[in-house]
């Protein structure tokens, strides 16, 4: 017999900001140029889109607000269990995924005998991965916490996110929340100055300044949703994804960096956010917000093990910088099209199993 707290109509989303959608996709795909450029150009003085590490604080803050506007009200109904449940489905196939998807690149790869030298921690390090406990191991590569698929080091943090919310943000007063969100600001700000920037958290030695980043903007997106900083305008979506990529186009300073980074955190991010949720939905963009929307996060959690792959290829044939801007833009539009195929042949399949598995275990209570 169905009850209350194990209602179907549970998994029933509510209506998506479709601006915003869009605005998460773009991140996405700067992300990816930006790990492109990074080997084209390491050092960040040289490179082009130098901040758009900017596009993970981003996304923790676009997470807080969108959960707290889809479960801040179905909590109580809904339950602790159901939400992570829920979570899971949504976020971890793509963590195995990349998973998979990592080993595969890394024990295969044509130009690389990395992977020798790492042979008897192999299994290790792919059920850390799969389950997210940090294992930074390969010094030689950057000394990740995930070595197979970096990017899981948000992932981590996305997690714990979500648990933070629903035992403890979920039922919190404004003036908490408030506290917590300026105590949050000044610890990044003390990370900003410690480390002189804020691409952090994705390595063994600098893991707890991921903490920061998305304590901060995850806590600033809840904010802006129960404050009501929906900021109503004609803007849509190509006016704010110019918006966004003024702040991943800041030119890079060791000396100036330390106080831009969290200045762009804590003030220009959630005030896009706001923005985002206000804007204009042209009908016209709304295919494009949607598919946008859908790829970013399988772009997201897909296309690292092919830097490592292109990495290890550079390191062989020395590439001229030519030919590697022709490499990155191929391999924009080919990591695009993989991870639209990743998405509809195993990530929405895979989602939608477990998601009926959810609804059968209902009905059988």
């Amino acid at each position: 017999m169905l009850t209350q707290e194990t209602n179907p109509t549970l998994l029933q989303t509510r209506q998506h900001f479709e601006v915003l959608d869009g605005l998460r996709g773009v991140a996405a795909v700067a992300v990816v140029i930006f790990h492109f450029m990074e080997l084209i150009k390491p050092d960040y003085h040289d490179n082009f889109i130098a901040h758009a590490y900017f596009a993970v604080d981003f996304f923790f803050c676009l997470s807080g607000f969108v959960i707290a506007y889809a479960y801040d009200q179905r909590i109580r109904q809904m339950g602790i269990s159901t939400f992570l449940k829920l979570r899971l489905i949504r976020l971890h196939p793509l963590v195995v995924i990349g998973s998979v998807i990592g080993l595969l690149a890394f024990v295969f790869d044509p130009f690389s005998t990395l992977y020798q030298k790492y042979a008897d921690r192999i299994i290790p390090m792919f059920i850390t991965s799969c389950l997210m406990i940090p294992y930074p191991l390969v010094k030689e590569r950057y000394f990740n916490l995930f070595h197979l698929n970096p990017p899981t080091w948000s992932l981590f943090w996305e997690y714990i996110a979500n648990l933070i919310y629903v035992l403890f943000l979920v039922k919190i007063n404004h003036k908490i929340l408030w506290l917590l969100t300026i105590a949050a600001a000044v610890a990044l700000a003390f990370e900003a100055h410690r480390s002189n920037f804020l691409g952090v958290g994705f390595g063994g030695d600098n893991v707890m300044g991921g903490g920061y980043r998305m304590l901060y903007s995850f806590l600033a997106g809840i904010l802006v949703y129960r404050s009501q900083w929906i900021i109503p305008s004609k803007l849509g979506l190509v006016s704010l994804s110019i918006l966004l990529l003024l702040s991943f186009l800041i030119p890079f300073s060791k000396h100036t960096s330390r106080l831009v980074d969290p200045l762009v955190l804590i003030f220009y991010l959630p005030f896009l956010v706001a923005l985002g949720a206000g804007a204009t939905h042209h009908l016209v963009y709304q295919k494009i917000c949607k598919f946008l929307g859908d790829i970013s996060y399988p772009l997201y959690m897909t296309h690292y093990p092919f830097i490592w792959l292109v990495l290890s290829y550079m390191e062989v044939k020395k590439p001229s910088v030519q030919e590697m801007v022709v490499v990155m833009i191929a391999g924009v539009i080919l990591l695009i099209l993989f991870a639209y195929a990743v998405m509809v042949l195993l990530d929405i399949p895979l989602r939608k199993y477990f998601t009926h598995r959810l609804k059968r275990g209902w009905t059988k209570s």
